[in-house]
């Protein structure tokens, strides 16, 4: 059997709400580790969205569309499915995908108020129909979901380690490796091949896989414009790293990571605007992108200073 397994990330460039960087990976035949998992999946999962079509698996830029969770939904808590059941509220989703980001939520009052059910779109499509034809799927193909890792950083952490590197590519590179370091752990003796979208415009990673992941022989297989690929080989096995232009979509597990990362930040951004719509009720809510972001803090700045938010933890560094 094979690791396919794929990176990808949500919130690099906003002002408010975390930086999440999410991980999947599949275990499937040997004579499925080039195949495309659209193709194999292609009867419960689609590329395209729509209400009734099977589970939609794309770029979550093209899913997540006017504000509508339901897609981004469907499928995360559909996979999630396969690998005991489906997560009932927010927090028993970040304790399958990110146990250690629960012990963070206390120093942020906006996301530490409450737990919320799952999920937030009660009418968002028949989840676990959708989640059975999936299981169908996935046992004709010999296809098996190993599981999903995400890595949240929160505002704070994202700020610490951005002054502490001075250099907000390389927090999103940690995150990245911490990601690569789980999927290796998940499968130590199996062949990996790992899909990551590429990380902005950097092409060349060879210095940083071996900073990351030293006493592995590294071997460089393309560096171009499309793609940056390297086989690193330890004492135990043999495994590939692949950053590819537009991952998402050339790589089902790419893909699907990415919508994991949007749908993780998203639910930390519903906590958010709930938490100021009771302490702010007249301030708008925000996605956090930079422009949106700056309007929500000018707007909400006279209740930031009565209630004395200290801003290394709400506003992210750039």
């Amino acid at each position: 059997m094979t690791i396919i397994a794929g990176i990808d990330e949500a919130g690099f460039g906003p002002l408010l709400g975390p930086l999440v960087v999410s991980g999947v990976a599949f275990r499937v035949p040997d004579r499925l580790a080039d195949a495309c998992l659209w193709e194999v999946l292609k009867d419960s999962c689609s590329r395209r969205p729509g209400r009734h079509r099977p589970l939609v698996v794309a770029d979550s830029k093209t899913v997540y569309r006017g504000g509508d969770l339901g897609p981004l939904e469907r499928t995360v808590l559909g996979m999630l499915a396969l690998d005991s059941g489906q997560p009932r509220t927010w927090h028993d989703l970040l304790r399958r995908l990110a146990p250690g980001s629960l012990d963070a939520l206390p120093a942020y009052p906006w996301y530490a108020k409450a737990d919320f059910p799952l999920p937030v779109v009660p009418d968002g499509g028949d989840i676990p129909t959708r989640a059975n034809a999936l299981r169908r799927n996935c046992t004709t193909q010999e296809v098996a979901l190993v599981a999903a890792w995400c890595e949240p950083l929160l505002e704070g952490d994202y700020n610490r380690l951005t002054e502490l590197t001075h250099n907000k590519a390389v927090v999103l590179w940690i995150a990245v490796t911490r990601i690569v370091a789980r999927i290796l752990a998940a499968a130590p003796t199996e062949p990996v091949y790992i899909y990551a979208d590429r990380l902005g415009g950097r092409t060349h990673y060879r210095e940083a896989l071996t900073t990351g992941f030293p006493g592995h022989e590294m071997q460089v297989l393309d560096e171009s414009p499309e793609r940056s690929a390297y086989r690193l080989r330890g004492s135990r096995r043999t495994w590939e790293l692949s950053f590819v232009c537009g991952g998402e979509a050339h790589h089902f597990s790419t893909a699907l990571a990415s919508m994991f990362s949007k749908y993780v930040r998203e639910l930390f951004m519903h906590r958010f605007n709930a938490y100021w719509a009771t302490e702010a009720p007249g301030v708008r809510p925000t996605a956090g992108y930079y422009t949106d972001a700056c309007r929500w803090l000018r707007d909400a700045a006279p209740v930031l200073n009565r209630l004395g938010v200290d801003r290394r933890l709400l506003v992210r560094l750039r």
